[in-house]
């Protein structure tokens, strides 16, 4: 048997009397990838918190190396070579990515001298290593997509030369092109003799990359089996304690009318290039690509938030001049961003604060929000999207990560759009709630709502779009009707190793 890097035995570990973890153990062995998976609330960033020393754990014992840990905390975990990458960067966004990367692995006395030519050729080496030498060490953490930032932080744990790496959730934001790199990395820190515990709730990834699976549900140990020897309708029910509905299939559109014309678009700034799209009534339009095809730069372009320089946007047959979010909100186009954290909602805020911030303005007059209308409306989206909340009251941050994603949809669904953008809609969720999602985004679509959905997963934009448009450089290359759309397809035009096909109609 390989040597037990990381060890726990036994952890438990409550939030005001909530258990999150009961009597669970867990280890990962030299050159092994450990999945941990489970639905949200299942108690995976707790044990990877513990992990990684973020928390402390109120029963049980942490070993390193096969010795005995009294405190751990995370400058202990780093000088213990245990190096983590969460789901949500933890980038400082006012800082170079070079000054990100060192203040991850310098840990010298406070006066020294900075050898800047040495952090700028260590950062160039780093993001060269994890296949990233296209981002420029001096930008900002800020300027940097959220693809990128999961770079970035790859690159840090690569720097750390970690002997036992946590990936919590590292492929939320990539696409299968960055997936693949991923994969090659994880076997280059295999070979060399490190342990992984890799978090995902794609199971497909789970299968190709792991050696063990630990199933965890409700803050319990579930098993640990072998890949091998558990199958993926297996690993599902062992998630969910139950059968899972049936995840989203293919569906007649209705021929609806043209809500979104979008007429040689540009936006200089952002990187958008002449593109052209219609989006009709009741239609689910895929955006695929790889990462820094242009895709959320399109749908920031088509929301205001960088107006575009050029072309013309018209909705519902008129032309619509969208210089701010503003604007498109009136207009009647919605957008999800991608970062349910930092722009889907604000966590401290209750479920009804949550819901109608996007629509104020209905629900206050005189400087006064009216309380009782905005409990009935987060009342409604609770029911109509299958919120798991105790209450409206409830604060956001207290939810899983699927429910939060529901409550940021809520928000943009209250200001009654025709058309909503959606930016990896599932991004981070579980596969419960992944397919409630799916069914959510098709019954929008049923009652006539004109939907855009961006996502880095391609299995995804096949199961739910009727039409999806390729892009790559900032352009719409193709755009695929369902029968015609298969993975192979969709990823030869999104590398360029196809001609641009013409729009479908």
């Amino acid at each position: 048997m390989a040597e037990r890097l990381l060890e726990a035995r036994s952890i438990s570990k409550s939030f005001a009397g909530v258990h999150a973890l009961r009597d669970v153990s867990f280890d990962v062995r030299a050159g092994e990838v450990h999945a941990l998976v489970g639905e949200n609330g299942a108690g995976k960033s707790t044990l990877i918190r513990i992990l990684t020393g973020a928390e402390v754990p109120d029963a049980g014992v942490l070993a390193i190396g096969g010795h005995v840990v009294d405190h751990l905390d995370p400058h202990a975990a780093h000088r213990q070579r245990v190096a983590a990458i969460y789901q949500q960067p933890s980038l400082f966004p006012d800082l170079t990515v070079i000054e990100n990367i060192a203040l991850s692995l310098e840990r010298r006395g406070l006066w020294r001298r900075v050898d800047w030519r040495e952090r700028r050729r260590r950062a160039a080496r780093l993001l060269e290593e994890v296949g990233a030498a296209a981002i420029d060490p001096e930008r900002l953490a800020a300027t940097l997509s959220m693809p990128e930032q999961q770079v970035v932080e790859i690159a840090k744990a690569v720097g750390a030369d970690a002997k036992v790496v946590v990936m919590d959730e590292p492929t939320a934001s990539l696409a299968t092109h960055e997936v693949d790199r991923l994969f090659r990395i994880i076997g280059a820190l295999r070979s060399q003799g490190a342990g992984v515990v890799y978090v995902s709730h794609r199971l497909p990834e789970v299968f190709a990359i792991a050696d063990r699976i630990t199933v965890l549900r409700d803050g319990r140990l579930v098993a640990t089996r072998p890949a091998t020897e558990v199958s993926a309708d297996e690993l599902v029910r062992m998630m969910v304690g139950r059968e899972l509905g049936a995840a989203a299939s293919p569906r007649k559109a209705a021929a609806g009318d043209v809500v979104l014309d979008v007429r040689h678009l540009s936006n200089r700034t952002l990187g958008v290039e002449d593109v052209s799209l219609q989006v009709r009534a009741g239609e689910i339009v895929g955006l695929a690509g790889l990462v820094g095809s242009g895709r959320t730069e399109l749908a920031e372009t088509l929301f205001g938030i960088e107006p575009a320089s050029d072309g013309e946007v018209r909705l519902n047959g008129d032309a619509a001049r969208i210089g701010a979010p503003a604007d498109a909100l009136r207009r009647g186009l919605a957008y999800l961003p991608e970062d349910r954290v930092r722009h889907g909602v604000v966590p401290e805020m209750p479920v009804d604060a949550n819901v109608t911030l996007a629509s104020l303005r209905a629900f206050s007059g005189w400087g006064l929000v009216d309380r009782p209308a905005e409990r009935t409306a987060a009342a409604r989206h609770i029911e109509r999207l299958r919120i798991k909340a105790p209450a409206a009251s409830t604060a956001v941050e207290t939810l899983s990560g699927g429910n939060q994603q529901k409550v940021a949809l809520a928000r943009w669904l209250e200001t009654r759009p025709s058309v909503l953008i959606l930016d990896e809609p599932t991004q981070g969720v579980d596969v419960g709630a992944k397919a409630e999602i799916h069914a959510i985004i098709q019954e929008l679509a049923a009652q006539g709502l004109a939907v855009i959905v961006i996502s880095s997963e391609l299995p995804e934009i096949l199961a739910l779009c009727d039409r999806i448009a390729v892009m790559r450089g900032g352009t719409i290359v193709a755009v695929l009707p369902r029968g015609e759309a298969t993975q192979a397809a969709i990823l030869e035009h999104a590398l360029g190793r196809l001609p641009a096909a013409p729009p479908a109609a």
